[in-house]
């Protein structure tokens, strides 16, 4: 994976041991050329695939890719696993017809040019008013002032469980000197704080957090430009995502490229069926 055209932050054993707590399986075609990792859960002591949070992009890892290797591990992972959610990765091409999902990215350059692409509108909301620019500042924060903040402003989130999760999986990057919180203060208040994985040539936005009372402010924005231009001449901001409108159109504002990457996607109905199927056959899930 290290040494594939794909790679990916997300694909490295680091950063599945911990989104994944080690579940996880590596599917290997003939001697090595060609890997995919398998996340997966046990649902009632049934295995189950499902992308771990924060971890957006896996599927198939080669030296170059190729739709009918990657066609073998997909006829291959739908054969023998039973799948909630799995996401392959921006670089592999199929034959099927799969669905997607959007990223976008903005690939290393001069920040003179990358700041002249940026929409009308965030070149608007980065030019403060005094007032603000005055009573505001940017520092980084250590894992402990970031927790506090993001328990009373992460949304998104489905279930309790998930928020502690995603805490658990930050702090334990934190810990490996992987993640960095830099903090958007108003009148000596954090108002908004973006957490960022680094690793190789790419520095990935895992999470974006604000206190809604202090939209208006565009911290976020300051925050993500003020990223953008301390290191987007050496390595690539990767957004992680954006099919919620709202957040969408947000980074559409940085201008990055679209780079769609598909999907598998199945209800729970589709899954009871799937596993009936699999007991009919006498396949054992382990």
């Amino acid at each position: 994976m290290e040494n594939s055209i794909q790679r990916k932050y997300s694909a490295s054993q680091t950063f599945l041991d911990i989104t994944a707590d080690k579940k996880w399986d590596l599917l290997v075609y003939n001697d090595y050329e060609a890997v995919m990792p398998v996340p997966f859960i046990y649902k009632n002591g049934i295995k189950i695939v499902h992308n771990p949070l924060m971890c957006q992009q896996l599927g198939v890892f080669s030296v170059k890719d190729n739709p009918k290797i990657n066609e073998k591990f997909l006829s291959f992972l739908q054969k023998n696993y039973l799948i909630r959610v799995y996401y392959f990765n921006e670089n592999n091409s199929f034959e099927t017809k799969l669905n997607s999902k959007k990223n976008f990215i903005l690939y290393s350059d001069d920040y003179s040019n990358v700041f002249a692409k940026y929409s009308p509108k965030r070149k608007r909301k980065l030019r403060l008013n005094d007032e603000v620019i005055e009573n505001s500042d940017i520092k980084e924060v250590s894992y402990q002032e970031a927790k506090d903040f993001i328990e009373q402003h992460v949304i998104g989130l489905d279930k309790e469980h998930d928020s502690i999760e995603l805490l658990k999986s930050l702090e334990a990057f934190y810990s490996l000197k992987h993640l960095k919180f830099l903090a958007f203060y108003y009148h000596q208040q954090i108002t908004n704080m973006i957490a960022t994985y680094s690793d190789y040539d790419t520095i990935a936005l895992l999470g974006n957090f604000n206190n809604r009372k202090y939209i208006k402010i565009a911290g976020a924005s300051v925050l993500i430009d003020y990223l953008i231009k301390e290191n987007i001449a050496n390595y690539n901001f990767d957004f992680e995502g954006g099919n919620l409108p709202s957040i969408e159109e947000f980074f559409r504002g940085f201008r990055p490229e679209l780079r769609p990457y598909a999907v598998i996607e199945n209800s729970k109905e589709t899954l009871i069926k799937k596993y009936a199927s699999f007991i009919l056959r006498g396949k054992i899930l382990g």
